[in-house]
């Protein structure tokens, strides 16, 4: 089955399933210093279908949050998991995702036949499924799994921040801005750090 894919300069995705309960599987969080890497995974409704659905990283904070809520209501299925900062230390950011990506397909409330997942990559789920590079860019599910992943860890950003907000991470969203790494330098880690991240390790070691 050819997926009606979004417009984009990538050849068309060709899904070796006939069915509807596609689940596009997305995560945010790999590159951040701090917090838990979180996934989702969604599958559409093909007679409900969304406009404007595209990468997270594309879209503005308002619109993120507009379609989050849109997804929300139209989808048949969606789920939202994470790997914690100490998982993400034991296991290495890598493992560490695809645990995230299980969690939030196991969590689906209708399973999923199929997988759509964002990168090069598996997870290692039971389920069959391709991996699509630029998923997010290439098809809707995937799109929608990407902006509930963002908006639910931008969202623990800005609880991290209220705690914190002399870190900035309602600005920088714990990536390693030359703000964050400031912040880390003066103020030291806190828990929620990932001890593994060479700043991090780096600021624990005293160096």
């Amino acid at each position: 089955m050819s997926s009606k894919s979004l417009p984009s300069l990538w050849p068309e995705i060709i899904i070796e399933y006939e069915g509807h309960l596609i689940a596009g599987v997305d995560e945010v969080g790999r590159g951040p210093l701090v917090g838990s890497v979180v996934a989702a995974a969604v599958i559409l409704d093909p007679g409900s279908p969304i406009d404007g659905l595209t990468d997270s990283k594309c879209l503005s904070a308002a619109r993120r949050e507009a379609l989050d809520l849109r997804i929300r209501e139209r989808a048949l299925a969606f789920s939202i998991a994470e790997a914690s900062p100490r998982e993400i230390d034991s296991l290495n950011i890598y493992h560490a995702t695809h645990l995230a990506m299980r969690r939030a397909i196991d969590a689906l409330p209708t399973p999923a036949e199929y997988l759509l997942v964002d990168g090069n990559r598996l997870p290692g789920h039971a389920c069959p499924g391709q991996a699509v590079v630029k998923g997010d860019l290439r098809h809707p599910a995937i799109s929608a799994a990407s902006i509930l992943a963002k908006v639910a860890r931008d969202a623990q950003m800005l609880a991290l921040d209220a705690r914190h907000p002399e870190y900035g991470f309602r600005r920088h969203k714990g990536y390693p801005t030359p703000e964050h790494l400031a912040a880390l330098a003066r103020l030291g880690p806190l828990t929620e750090h990932r001890s593994s991240f060479a700043p991090v390790r780096a600021r624990l070691a005293g160096v």
